[in-house]
């Protein structure tokens, strides 16, 4: 069943929980780089396709790094209520993620650690960012994730399961410690699993759990997609973009973080001369008319699955109401 689109919709805005970069901007970059006139022409670009709040996500580094985007990211928001309330909080995504080829994914193995190697690197990231991170991605299975879930749960912190291969019996533990959600389930995952007994099954049947999904149709095919949210649920699925910094730039060949991003007409991102994906390069109001169009979930639900499901997980609270023009290559807020 594919859902009809509507021309124009009004209702709660969008909010993107996992935003790598955009529209050629990294939030990975160097953060002596950064100025409020870019993030305000981000927050600009992002209000146009019906974004509301966005969550700038830092993937696995050196924690110094971490830290010193932590702490330029809260100078940021700290003196602009404009940022402020479109970037509420930060997704940290790793370091405490699997080393493992296939549940790494992109992310750099040399800084990929142990949180028992690091035991103070959250406290230090809390106290950069101000408290401001609203998400942590991690993998329950390393030594000493049960106890750091449970600390960043009781701070108020959503904890996230992601580039993980752990066991049915130690996703249990990651969520009887205080994790509520998995992030872009079915990537960042072996190309092969066992048949039943797999980490992505079992994410999906545990209704303690919500889940994101990248609906892009190369991250997920889009019949996975749909197999995906019937298992998960409505109620408890959520979309987002893990958008890199060439998404909203179109087709084409772009350079980021040193590396040659090639963006095909379908939004695919890929290494120049590499078939392997490099990130996206989607939009959320793509994902939100991929998710209606190609998944068999009626408009308005695509709809809260990229607004109030992502800030009612998050506490974000009442969002604000806007007015879009619908087309299939995304939205255009008209008010």
């Amino acid at each position: 069943m594919t859902s009809a689109l509507p021309k124009t919709y009004t209702g709660p805005g969008l909010v993107d929980l996992q935003v790598n970069g955009y529209a050629g901007f990294d939030f990975n970059s160097d953060p002596g780089d950064w100025t409020p006139e870019d993030w305000h022409a981000l927050r600009t670009r992002m209000m146009q396709r019906g974004v509301v709040a966005a969550l700038p996500t830092l993937i696995t580094n050196a924690p110094g790094i971490l830290e010193r985007q932590a702490i330029a990211y809260a100078n940021l928001v700290e003196n602009d209520a404009e940022l402020a309330a479109f970037f509420p909080r930060l997704h940290v995504e790793g370091p405490f993620i699997s080393p493992e080829i296939g549940p790494r994914g992109a992310h750099p193995p040399e800084y990929c650690l142990l949180p028992e190697a690091a035991p103070d690197l959250m406290q230090r990231l809390l106290d950069a960012s101000r408290g401001r991170i609203g998400i942590v991605t991690l993998a329950p299975e390393l030594p000493g994730a049960p106890e750091l879930i449970a600390q960043l749960a009781e701070r108020g912190v959503v904890v996230a399961f992601g580039h993980t291969s752990a066991s049915i019996e130690e996703l249990a533990r990651g969520v009887q410690a205080g994790a509520t959600m998995a992030t872009h389930l079915g990537n960042g995952s072996h190309a092969i699993l066992p048949r039943h007994a797999n980490y992505i099954q079992a994410q999906l049947a545990d209704d303690r759990l919500h889940a994101s999904f990248i609906a892009d149709g190369h991250h997920l095919p889009f019949y996975a997609l749909k197999n995906f949210i019937r298992a998960k649920g409505i109620e408890r699925s959520i979309l987002v973009t893990d958008a890199i910094a060439a998404a909203d730039m179109g087709p084409g060949t772009y350079h980021l973080a040193g590396m040659t991003i090639e963006v095909s007409d379908e939004l695919r991102a890929t290494k120049a001369g590499h078939d392997g994906l490099a990130g996206a390069a989607i939009t959320l109001d793509r994902c939100v008319i991929n998710t209606a169009l190609h998944a068999g979930v009626p408009f308005e639900d695509a709809w809260a699955m990229a607004s109030t499901h992502p800030a009612e997980l998050l506490g974000l609270g009442e969002l604000e109401e806007i007015t879009v023009g619908i087309h299939e290559t995304g939205f255009e807020r008209t008010a």
